[in-house]
């Protein structure tokens, strides 16, 4: 098994799964469904250095659910999971 670290103020997610029907009942086909905005933090980087040098420590942790925009970051497959590695940037806020 790979485990993977994120470097920085990067953050790996895990998509959160859309209803597959409407509220008639009708099922809608993946390749129509828009992808989720919404996901589980899985890990976090250290974070970012500031312009002293200092590392500032982001404001998500590992098990947050976040929303982020609909392009927002790169899909790559970690441990045969489809998973989200973008920038706290990314984010626009953490859910609850």
């Amino acid at each position: 098994m790979t485990t993977f670290r994120p470097l920085h103020d990067r953050v790996v997610v895990r998509r959160l799964t859309s209803a597959e029907k409407t509220v008639g009942g009708i099922i809608i086909p993946d390749t129509a469904q828009d992808k989720p905005t919404e996901g589980e933090v899985i890990s976090v980087g250290p974070g970012a250095r500031n312009e002293q040098g200092q590392i500032v420590a982001l404001d998500v942790k590992a098990g947050d659910k976040v929303l982020f925009g609909k392009w927002s970051g790169t899909e790559v497959k970690i441990n045969g999971e489809d998973l989200l590695i973008m920038k706290e940037s990314d984010i626009m806020g953490v859910i609850g």
